[in-house]
């Protein structure tokens, strides 16, 4: 999951053609934490996930997940 957000954060910033840096200051967040956000560090804030998720007008939500795939690792 962390990887689909990573790319997501990555794919719309290009999109807008924003720097990281102009992206860490338009989110209110570090460059330090966009960078590790677009790299996919597993351990983020996530009121600063939403920062960032914001400026593309999204949030983190629950989302339901494929119990099948629990299946087949136990």
């Amino acid at each position: 999951m962390a990887d689909s957000i990573a790319q997501f954060v990555k794919q719309r910033r290009k999109m807008l053609r924003l720097t990281q840096p102009d992206m860490a200051a338009k989110a209110g967040v570090g460059l330090r934490f966009v960078r590790e956000l677009e790299q996919g560090k597993a351990t983020l804030q996530l009121d600063k996930v939403n920062q960032v998720l914001g400026l593309f007008g999204h949030e983190l939500g629950p989302v339901p997940v494929d119990r099948s795939r629990w299946n087949d690792e136990l």
